[in-house]
């Protein structure tokens, strides 16, 4: 199980409150590299706070989040960074980063972390094409040597816009957009708008891809779709997805590893089948108490 012995991303104590409200309460729990990991849990139980927190939006209110970009989130390390009081450190296995000591765009640039909001963030106005370029923004500016240099192409720059242009094109050949490049992104149907935005985030060349109900209003030909270009992400770009879902048969067929939330609370944390199987997710999800959840199962014939 990698997120045990090969974490990507380790989450302890995270607690989030909004004054008198507790969010997300004392949560731990790891991601491992190369694993598709679901974070679940009804309406309310404080999935996207837990999102928020790791990508920087909100700051914790306790807790800590640590990535290591390469090797291994390893607790000594993770132990050694934090007494020094800096966000980031070299370690032996590679970069690992304090995120909870970050902003968010320093998450996103330097750690590699990516993600998608439940309401669709496309720039409506700009084409398809310009919308996968400006998620290339920071290399394209470093290249510019921020400065007028981009505007008259001297030094790198124009080689690294044929870079960022090619990396367009080979991710909207990915998700079947070639033909509507130079469309305005608000004229696309909803799906592809969904398949647009994951490719936008993948054009940051992330290390941990953040997916907020990626599947939220998709028929079930696209649901598939996109079943299966998250499974190409994970085995062909060497990125590991965090999913937010209410979609479950997309969760049990594409995740390695599910977490269960209820009122800010972990109540369940292992493979989809011990996840299926627990009780306490039936009941929250049944909205019963643990006791009721055998006469339940017995009235639905589960």
């Amino acid at each position: 199980m990698r997120w045990q012995s090969d974490p990507l991303l380790v989450v302890e104590h995270l607690t989030m409150r909004f004054g008198g409200l507790v969010a997300v309460n004392d949560l731990s729990f790891s991601a491992g590299r190369g694993d598709i990991t679901a974070l679940i849990g009804p309406n309310g139980a404080g999935k996207t706070t837990v999102f928020n927190c790791v990508t920087g939006f909100y700051k914790p209110t306790e807790g800590r989040l640590s990535l290591a970009r390469q090797g291994k989130a390893a607790a000594a390390d993770i132990e050694a960074l934090t007494k020094t009081g800096k966000r980031h450190a070299l370690t032996p296995s590679g970069d690992l980063y304090l995120l909870e000591r970050m902003p968010d765009h320093q998450i996103s640039w330097h750690a590699r972390v990516a993600r998608t909001f439940q309401n669709i963030r496309l720039f409506q106005g700009m084409t398809v094409l310009e919308n996968l370029l400006v998620a290339q923004h920071n290399p394209l500016m470093i290249a510019s040597g921020f400065t007028v240099l981009g505007l008259v192409g001297i030094g790198g720059y124009r080689a690294r816009e044929r870079e960022a242009i090619e990396k367009a094109k080979f991710w909207l050949d990915r998700i079947g957009l070639i033909p509507r490049a130079d469309d305005p992104a608000g004229e696309l149907p909803y799906g592809a708008q969904r398949r647009l935005e994951i490719a936008r985030a993948m054009c940051t060349d992330p290390v941990l891809l953040c997916l907020d109900e990626p599947a939220a209003g998709l028929n079930p030909r696209e649901s598939s779709d996109l079943n299966e270009l998250l499974r190409t992400i994970r085995a062909d770009h060497a990125t590991s997805v965090l999913l937010i879902e209410h979609d479950m048969s997309v969760v049990m067929e594409i995740s390695d590893h599910i977490v269960v939330l209820d009122y800010g609370l972990k109540i369940s944390d292992g493979t989809p089948d011990e996840v299926r199987n627990d009780q306490k997710v039936i009941a929250a999800y049944l909205g019963v108490a643990d006791e009721e959840v055998e006469q339940i199962e017995a009235e639905i014939g589960a």
